[in-house]
């Protein structure tokens, strides 16, 4: 309370895992990496409760203890995010298809506010309804409304077991008729993500026998081109689908989200310069763009396609790309969490 109240201007930070949203000219960064420690954890109850710079992977292996864990699978965490950065980001891994995002496992926060107050809102508790749902705001608020102090979360019990299926495709339009029939079924995919070449990897969890006739019928179901991923390079896959290792670290991350009926579009536009996965059943398109071609090309030719773009890693003069919606609401918010202009602005 005491940082916000005797600053200026100020940001909050935790790992700087997205760094391209921690590089603010004008305000003083507020390191919350001291802020941690899980403070409430009830297995029976499945509640979990940390300090905003709790790192995501110091949770994780508590979860894991107890056959638990967050579905969403979060980003960035074996590279060192926080809770309080992966809620200020609102990212979602490739495991919200089945389950949920983060928006639908926050269920309780305190924070300070732009005036230096302490609030809480939401609760320990799942079946906490009672009043504005509060956290919900705070949920890819990117530090521009408070300072996150403590979040509460739902979580899941984890499934024994989790198997991967690659299934090949002539080329991206059938590969998206592909994934399209798999999200609509009843197959439950616990993972499902589409490479530019139309490859699907999808990834189910559940008990073996289960799992082991769902994937054959799946095949089946799909001509048979395909193959069951064997236990490490499934594993491999998926972490390097949350860490993101497939983009290198000298190109600039971006995060797209689409309608999958858009994708051909932009894979059109995009298939020169930059690489591109297709995530959540095709809902999100992330980008690898080359640091060698300016980052305003990927701007404009965002902007008229009227989608937007969040850049998360690499150097670029604006986090914000492309197409934003103007949402009145949030400017509400802001005015209501903010009023001094402690905090960066909304774009």
């Amino acid at each position: 309370m005491q940082a916000v109240r005797g600053s200026s201007g100020l940001y909050p930070s935790g790992g700087r895992t997205k760094n391209a949203l921690v590089c603010m000219e004008g305000y003083e960064s507020l390191d919350l990496t001291d802020l941690s420690g899980v403070t409430d954890y009830d297995p029976a109850e499945y509640v979990l409760t940390a300090k905003a710079g709790t790192l995501v992977e110091e949770a994780q292996e508590m979860l894991l203890e107890k056959g638990q864990y967050f579905p969403f699978d979060p980003p960035f965490s074996e590279a060192g995010s926080t809770l309080g950065g992966m809620v200020a980001c609102g990212l979602n891994g490739p495991g919200a298809i089945r389950y949920g995002g983060l928006r639908d496992f926050l269920i309780g926060v305190s924070f300070v506010d732009g005036a230096g107050n302490f609030l809480k809102g939401g609760g320990k508790v799942v079946k906490n309804a009672a009043g504005f749902d509060l956290p919900k705001f705070l949920i890819g608020s990117l530090g521009r409304f408070a300072v996150l102090v403590e979040l509460s979360f739902k979580v899941f019990p984890r499934p024994r077991v989790f198997q991967s299926l690659r299934i090949e495709s002539k080329n991206l339009s059938s590969g998206i008729e592909k994934m399209l029939k798999i999200a609509g079924t009843g197959w439950e995919p616990d993972a499902l993500e589409l490479m530019s070449d139309g490859t699907i990897i999808l990834r189910l969890g559940g008990t073996k026998k289960a799992l082991t006739e769902r994937l054959n019928k799946i095949l089946g179901e799909l001509g048979g081109n395909g193959e069951v991923l064997d236990e490490h390079a499934a594993r491999d896959f998926w972490q390097e689908a949350t860490a993101f290792s497939w983009a290198s670290d000298d190109e600039i991350l971006i995060k797209v989200p689409l309608p999958p009926q858009r994708i051909i579009e932009i894979d059109s536009l995009l298939h020169v310069c930059a690489k591109r996965r297709y995530a959540n059943a095709g809902n999100v398109a992330w980008l690898a763009w080359p640091t060698s071609d300016p980052i305003v090309e990927l701007d404009e030719m965002l902007a008229k396609a009227d989608l937007p773009g969040l850049v998360l890693r690499g150097k670029a003069e604006k986090a914000n790309i492309g197409s934003w919606p103007k949402a009145s609401i949030m400017e509400d918010v802001k005015k209501a969490f903010d009023p001094e202009g402690k905090f960066p602005p909304l774009s």
